[in-house]
């Protein structure tokens, strides 16, 4: 998942598979480690290789996400960032379905949540976010959420204007053969009242990123183990890259556009 000094939000939410535990607040955790290849990348240079680690887990106060990319740049080095970058995120979710020990459902919610997430790049580059978030129960999904966000940049000079965000995240098996395919991922939609202007030229331009994951269960097939070892490949596309207006001199002129559009080949382990 190559998010490195961009805003963004749950990027892969609560996992389907998890290893449950019996007492503690902790209820179930699940970990991974992802590699991906991929080219055609914008603004940063074109080829990427990048390790990423998740973490998520359910607990009795709500649930946990947590990830962290390492990014490595194949034949050119980064302007920013040289070689190689990082890029993180922690997204707790506090349930107050489970906090009131009530059962708070309407139409589709089965839950509703304070969704928040610290976001962390090179260069301090950092955002901060926080809104309401919701848990949806919609036929065939293994799992549906819907956050919405007030984020607020931070790290970058002249402070730029907040952003609202809305990010859903999904999961979907679908079966084939003697194994599954996984389509996974989320979308984060960012606008801002107060586009960057000439008077305001530090605030953020609205943008969009779809990053779905469609995934072949190996282990199931290979009976290692279901939901163990997965192939497959990621498909991002992200329009005004970092809030950079492709339109923009900066965007069309320098940067040669910002509008992302590529895939990469993928490796995921579950442990």
């Amino acid at each position: 998942m190559n998010r490195t000094l961009s805003a963004l939000a749950l990027a892969g939410g609560l996992l389907a598979c998890g290893q449950a535990l019996a007492d503690g607040p902790l209820l179930w955790q699940n970990n991974s480690v992802t590699y991906l290849y991929g080219k055609d990348f914008k603004v940063n240079p074109e080829i990427q290789q990048t390790f990423t680690f998740e973490h998520a887990s359910g607990w009795t106060w709500g649930d946990l996400f947590i990830f962290a990319d390492q990014i490595n740049y194949n034949g050119k080095a980064d302007a920013n960032a040289g070689n190689n970058t990082y890029y993180g995120e922690i997204s707790p979710r506090l349930s107050f379905g489970k906090l009131f020990d009530q059962k708070i459902a309407f139409g589709p919610v089965t839950d509703v949540l304070l969704a928040a997430t610290y976001e962390r790049g090179e260069n301090r580059t950092q955002n901060y976010l926080l809104g309401p978030g919701f848990d949806l129960a919609i036929p065939g999904f293994d799992y549906f959420q819907l956050n919405f966000y007030y984020r607020k940049p931070d790290g970058i000079t002249n402070n730029p204007a907040g952003q609202w965000q809305v990010t859903p995240v999904w999961s979907y098996t679908i079966p084939v053969g003697s194994s599954d395919i996984l389509i996974d991922g989320f979308m984060d939609w960012v606008w801002n009242n107060k586009d960057a202007t000439s008077s305001r030229p530090n605030d953020l331009h609205a943008n969009l990123h779809f990053n779905p994951q469609i995934k072949y269960d190996l282990g199931k097939a290979l009976d290692l183990g279901a939901k163990q070892l997965y192939v497959g490949v990621e498909y991002d596309y992200w329009s005004n890259k970092y809030a950079i207006d492709d339109n923009s001199f900066l965007g069309d002129e320098i940067l040669g556009g910002t509008d992302q559009n590529t895939a990469s080949l993928l490796v995921k382990v579950h442990f």
